[in-house]
């Protein structure tokens, strides 16, 4: 194989990589986002009294392991307008089942 056709394969590799690498971390956080709304479902936390302290909502600064997206995906379902955070720090949904499960994700 020449040398420029090595390049032209290394970079189409590099490429895949990155694409595969972005889906798996989409995937990561729809999943997140499904599992965020499923706990605040179960706990029918629906409106400011009924609201929930989330544990894993708080970013830990020394977690070790593998990476937790259910941070991220309680912040991007309160900047959506999906969660509401209350002043005490709890969360509920702003609307109950088909409608909020129905929205979409985008990331």
């Amino acid at each position: 194989m020449s040398e420029s056709t090595q390049i032209i394969v290394g970079v189409i590799l590099l490429i895949g990589v990155y694409m595969l690498t972005r889906q798996f971390h989409a995937w990561q956080m729809r999943r997140a986002y499904t599992n965020v709304l499923k706990d605040l479902e179960q706990r029918e936390a629906f409106d400011p009294p009924s609201a929930v302290e989330l544990p894993y909502a708080k970013v830990g600064i020394f977690r070790m392991g593998t990476r937790d997206y259910r941070p991220k995906a309680v912040k991007y379902m309160t900047e959506t307008g999906v969660a509401v955070m209350t002043a005490d720090g709890r969360y509920y949904l702003r609307e109950r089942g088909s409608e909020t499960r129905n929205s979409k994700l985008e990331i």
